[in-house]
């Protein structure tokens, strides 16, 4: 009895030891900012996933209260007077105006080396930061894409990077320039490549998500050389890998998704060099009209998914050509169209205002107020799953028409939400500040 009893009695010590020592060690690894990191990643993933199948964000339909849904007629493009290419350009002294390389000139391969190749992988949300930062890499710039985001994404979970705060970043943090413009094709992607410029693309694949789901996304990838015999760009994707073989009929559909958005990042004194290889393209608001005539043509010759931004691109580049009456009509139009598309993950590209958000421009300066409010809240701001949607953009949009439907504390409380996250984004404090708040 003595021994069997001292034996349970050391049976219990030994235990206690090991639970003791467990305890501590699991205190230690809990208080480690790696270990904190990867267990919030991966709950942030369980978490999201039974939210995604309790509440899938693709079912959730655009429903504008005013809109004008109904059969059009082949859109006609908005004709603006055409301001002289001259005025639009600027001159670099001694800059000499070269004559434009024709598709005939190209040859049928070319491959730009010298970037430093950055993965998106292990971040929130990378892409444009990698993107950008391989692009400025090409040019001797040595910084990293973390630089970037620290600019341009400050608040890590940011959903989304605007190329207007890419060409931001360019012109402000560096001794480099670039430009954005719309209504690419693949001739002008190799042109650029073929006379040394990398060219960043905003495409919309649809990838694997934090909830497992193939979904559509919005996601940059730098071109860095192209190779007509196998029909395949050369590309830099922080996604995938250094030099994949993107084919050129697959990116052409992403690409559409994005209005054929292209960034191109060059030296100061070759701004004439580049306007020069953009041809036609080198105007802003001819670029508009050019890609505005290139969706209406799209729109009917397709149908489905691609008719859908077909008529969302038609509607973006008249927002920026200003005619927000007709851009209201062409968003009416997509939006018809994509709540006739099935509700399916691998379908609806719900996360569209997270990315482009033309219709608040349209909705606001027609005074559709509350499709504003209705749009920003249903589908973009409540479309995240994780909690943290950090969309500055449908905040501000969202707090501009509530200050014009008299919610001036609604429109307050969104502007401060806006800058929780993004620090010091300029159209929020200047919404603040004229409601007399100075954050």
């Amino acid at each position: 009895m003595g021994y069997n009893a001292g034996m349970l009695k050391s049976k219990r010590v030994r235990y206690i030891v090991i639970a003791f020592l467990v305890l501590v060690i699991g205190y230690t690894l809990v208080l480690n900012p790696r270990v904190q990191e990867w267990m919030g990643w991966h709950i942030a993933q369980v978490t999201n996933w039974v939210k995604v199948k309790r509440n899938p964000p693709e079912a959730v339909e655009f429903v504008p209260s005013t809109s004008n849904q109904q059969d059009l007629d082949q859109p006609t493009v908005t004709h603006l007077s055409t301001p002289t290419l001259e005025n639009q350009r600027t001159e670099v002294p001694g800059e000499m105006i070269l004559p434009t390389p024709t598709a005939e000139s190209l040859p049928s391969f070319a491959n730009l080396e010298g970037t430093t190749y950055f993965s998106q992988h292990n971040r929130w949300n990378y892409c444009g930061p990698a993107n950008l930062a391989m692009a400025l890499s090409y040019w001797g710039w040595e910084g990293t894409h973390d630089d970037v985001a620290h600019v341009v994404k400050p608040y890590q979970k940011d959903k989304s990077v605007m190329p207007y705060e890419m060409v931001a970043y360019v012109q402000e943090q560096t001794d480099l320039d670039a430009l954005m413009r719309v209504g690419g094709n693949l001739e002008l992607l190799k042109r650029l490549i073929a006379n040394g410029y990398p060219v960043i693309v905003e495409k919309g694949p649809y990838f694997r998500d934090i909830s497992y789901r193939i979904t559509w996304m919005g996601h940059y990838q730098l071109l860095t050389g192209y190779n007509d015999d196998s029909a395949v760009f050369i590309a830099q994707d922080s996604y995938i890998n250094a030099n994949y073989e993107q084919p050129y009929g697959e990116l052409v559909e992403q690409w559409r998704s994005f209005n054929y958005t292209y960034v191109v990042v060059f030296p100061r004194n070759e701004r004439n060099d580049v306007l020069n290889i953009l041809g036609k393209d080198m105007d802003e608001d001819e670029n508009y009209r050019r890609a505005a005539q290139k969706a209406s043509d799209e729109i009917y010759m397709a149908e489905g998914l691609t008719r859908f931004f077909a008529w969302y691109n038609y509607g973006t580049n008249l927002v920026n050509l200003r005619d927000y009456n007709g851009a209201a009509t062409a968003y009416d139009q997509a939006f018809t169209i994509y709540n006739d598309l099935p509700s399916d993950n691998t379908e609806r590209p719900y996360r569209i205002l997270w990315y482009q958000t033309g219709p608040y421009f349209a909705y606001y300066y027609t005074g559709r107020y509350q499709d504003v409010i209705d749009l920003a809240t249903n589908n973009s701001i409540a479309m995240v799953r994780d909690d943290e949607p950090a969309l500055e953009e449908s905040y501000y949009w969202r707090g501009k028409a509530k200050l014009s439907v008299g919610d001036q504390p609604g429109a307050i409380e969104d502007f401060l939400t806006c800058l929780t996250y993004h620090q010091d984004f300029n159209p929020c404090v200047e919404e603040l500040n004229a409601q007399g708040v100075f954050p």
